[in-house]
């Protein structure tokens, strides 16, 4: 199935200059065309229309570290969403992953590095989707862009016929977004599946 997201502000590679009124054309898990929203209105695409910036998806670098060395509450735990530094039983390990990964994905990552050395995470990795890279175990939060410039976060640029892993920001432009942090994620996609929607 085609699916057509058409942004206000497109930005396919960090390197290029962002394009006003894009669109993405999604042809299942791939990239089919990018370009100007207005050339590809015919394709008789579903069509997403989203405001804001769509950007590829980013890289955490710090989610092995964060996966593995903090624990992500369950919402029925009243402790908020933010990673805390507490051990975490073997039994709860599989939970918080996935917790964890779902708030990533809710900050624009597709992209995760590793090391994931316990069984229970590499599963919930594994089972996300979400590509997964050689890490050093660096420590770090869940925002891709912290401390980091938007360029310096993607993981790859879209290309036409590469994996369709994209985000959508709520920021007018690259340098608003990257003082307001990825925490204005729109929406994740990965693989041209929407896998996180901001409500």
């Amino acid at each position: 199935m085609l699916t057509l997201h058409r942004a206000a502000l497109l930005l396919a590679d960090p390197a290029a200059l962002p394009l006003p009124d894009g669109a993405v054309l999604v042809d299942g898990g791939r990239v089919a065309a990018l370009g100007p929203y207005a050339g590809l209105a015919d394709s008789g695409a579903r069509v997403r229309e989203w405001p804001g910036i769509l950007t590829p998806g980013l890289l955490n670098p710090a989610a092995g570290w964060l996966l593995e060395h903090r624990y992500h509450p369950d919402p029925r735990d009243g402790l908020g969403e933010a990673p805390l530094a507490r051990d975490v039983p073997d039994a709860q390990r599989g939970g918080s992953a996935r917790r964890g990964l779902q708030r990533m994905l809710a900050h624009g990552t597709t992209a995760v590095a590793g090391p994931f050395t316990h069984p229970a995470v590499r599963t919930a990795v594994t089972r996300s989707g979400l590509s997964v890279l050689p890490g050093d175990g660096a420590e770090g939060g869940l925002d891709p862009l912290a401390g980091r410039t938007l360029a310096a976060a993607v993981h790859r640029p879209l290309t036409v016929g590469g994996p369709a892993d994209l985000a959508v920001f709520a920021a007018a432009s690259v340098a608003a977004l990257e003082a307001s942090g990825a925490s204005c994620c729109l929406a994740t996609v990965l693989a041209g599946r929407l896998q996180y929607r901001r409500r």
